[in-house]
């Protein structure tokens, strides 16, 4: 009977939500849109609060203002790897594969701004011989 109690009370726990992975350099995103909230949670902080720079929080918002379901629904990420603005932009890109699971006509025009497509620069690798990944060492005549 102890076994029946917690498949029941895990049941009732249990909420439906869309999950999407978002990557940027090597930050890493893992969001999850729920229906019933109707906040932005970023590492259990408001995302105001995690990203403090304007700009950083225009970025993760903009998805949502495109498609107009900013008010809409909740959304809760784990973030991590790279700096503050790589981070920003790994929650745009995970948020915009999301909004796209939850309704497929959201993804013409999120293709479209360019929040679907991974930005597949990386920092180049630093070759031997070299101060830097192209940098030369300086030449010296005499």
């Amino acid at each position: 009977m102890a076994i029946a109690k917690k498949v029941k009370t895990a049941e009732v726990k249990k909420e439906r939500y869309i999950e999407a992975l978002g990557g940027r350099k090597t930050a890493h995103a893992r969001v999850r849109l729920f229906s019933g909230q109707k906040t932005i949670i970023i590492n259990d902080k408001d995302y105001k609060e995690y990203f403090k720079i304007p700009k950083h929080q225009m970025l993760v918002s903009a998805p949502l203002k495109l498609v107009g379901v900013l008010d809409k629904m909740g959304i809760t990420v784990r973030v991590a790897g790279g700096g503050i603005g790589m981070q920003a932009e790994a929650v745009r890109h995970g948020l915009s594969r999301a909004l796209i699971l939850f309704n497929e006509e959201f993804k013409k025009v999120l293709k479209h701004a360019g929040f679907v497509t991974r930005d597949a620069r990386s920092v180049e690798r630093k070759k031997y011989g070299l101060k830097k990944a192209r940098r030369a060492p300086q030449w010296q005549k005499r």
